[in-house]
């Protein structure tokens, strides 16, 4: 579906991602995993077109159609492709409803605002709660509920490859154990291609089937999560 060959980035004179390659294929869930300041927001950044790269290769490709450059396709196009993306922090529109965040997303990610927008029926099936909740002003929401309508918001468009930063951040175990549940049905009985970042090991066992592990903006270490013994975790995640 994805597949990234030896992408460099640079942030004025310095260089944060060095020859990373990744395979993201259909159906698969792929951890990657890396301290803070690694370059694993910096290379979704890359894939969402919120950031050039200085070299390499992003090819995007679905079933029965031929492959395309992805980096000849501006952010919001990349969005229309069939690419979702929840960041870090959720970023949800704090003042506004529930419905509202919904809608807006609907319509930016559409492109078309002459057109009526419903909301999924599928987003309400995932998240029951947020649909007796849908008037509430947003930011009065509990944090596993506001990352609840972040999911919600890049899942309106019904995206084939849904890319999570940190969804698990602030997060008790308990609400950790949720999110790796819900990651999992997203990836399973959904069928969507998941590319998780994460800081979290134990998460990226239970649902990942691939990792990537970067460190100072190289992949160090990836394969079948099954490789993803204590040896390499304790290499280079363990803060000394």
């Amino acid at each position: 579906m994805l597949s990234l060959r030896s992408v460099n980035q640079f942030y004025g004179q310095n260089h944060i991602l060095w020859d990373v390659d990744l395979d993201l294929p259909p159906g698969t869930c792929t951890g990657v995993l890396g301290r803070p300041g690694m370059g694993k927001t910096t290379l979704v950044n890359c894939i969402m077109g919120r950031l050039p790269i200085n070299s390499g290769s992003m090819t995007w490709q679905e079933d029965g159609s031929p492959p395309r450059d992805l980096l000849l396709q501006p952010a919001e196009q990349r969005a229309r492709m069939g690419i979702g993306y929840v960041p870090q922090g959720r970023h949800i529109f704090s003042q506004m409803s529930v419905e509202d965040n919904l809608l807006i997303a609907l319509l930016a990610g559409s492109g078309q605002s002459d057109k009526p927008h419903v909301i999924p029926e599928m987003v309400f099936d995932l998240f029951p709660a947020l649909y007796s909740l849908r008037l509430q002003r947003s930011g009065e929401l509990p944090v596993d509920q506001q990352q609840q309508l972040a999911l919600a918001r890049a899942l309106v468009l019904r995206p084939r490859l849904l890319i999570l930063d940190e969804p698990t951040d602030g997060m008790s175990p308990w609400l950790e154990e949720e999110m790796g549940n819900l990651i999992r049905r997203l990836n399973l009985d959904y069928g969507l291609t998941i590319l998780l970042l994460e800081q979290r090991v134990s998460l990226i066992r239970r649902v990942a089937d691939y990792f990537l592990l970067l460190h100072r903006g190289r992949n160090v270490a990836q394969g079948r999560v099954a490789q993803l013994d204590d040896v390499t975790v304790n290499k280079w995640l363990t803060v000394s």
